[in-house]
């Protein structure tokens, strides 16, 4: 599996399958759901009510992850995974890390050979973008998700490039 970081729109990553750092209740907000959800059109958002109805309290459980279309975006499909809030007197890692194993196990299952990831809980949830980066990167070079060739994290900002640069860096090649 490469995997590499790159500077770039999620919504225009043309792979199999983006993933969404959603909200538990599914239904769009800010950053990169929002953006995800504006550019994809209403296809997903019909998608996520319908997954809504079969989950315990209508919320998806942080650090798990659920599939729908990606509707008008470029990929085939776009998984959807609730991040942990970051708060320094909890150790919420463990569910920061399941968001990217979930993900990718996700996309293998669906028989995609490709996929694009931000940085998870990194932007309004709070955490740390050089932690955030070491985990995600740890996790994904640790998952094995047969049929994934590449996993991109398409980034927006050089301080959250250059953070998952450097944790790629720290875990040696492909």
């Amino acid at each position: 599996m490469h995997v590499e970081a790159i500077a770039g729109d999620i919504t225009t990553e043309a792979v199999d399958a983006i993933v969404n750092a959603a909200n538990p209740g599914l239904l769009g907000g800010g950053g990169v759901d929002g953006a995800i959800h504006a550019a994809g059109g209403p296809d997903i958002l019909t998608e996520c009510r319908r997954i809504k109805q079969d989950l315990p309290g209508g919320l998806l459980p942080r650090g798990q992850a659920v599939a729908t279309t990606a509707g008008r975006l470029p990929a085939r499909w776009v998984i959807h995974t609730a991040g942990p809030v970051y708060d320094s007197r909890k150790d919420r890692s463990p569910t920061l890390r399941s968001c990217y194993v979930e993900s990718l196990s996700l996309a293998a299952q669906l028989g995609a050979t490709s996929i694009a990831l931000p940085a998870i809980s990194a932007g309004v949830y709070g955490w740390p973008i050089d932690d955030a980066a070491r985990i995600a990167v740890s996790a994904v070079r640790d998952t094995q998700a047969p049929g994934i060739r590449l996993v991109r994290f398409a980034l927006l900002g050089g301080p959250a490039l250059q953070a998952f640069a450097r944790a790629l860096m720290d875990t040696g090649p492909d």
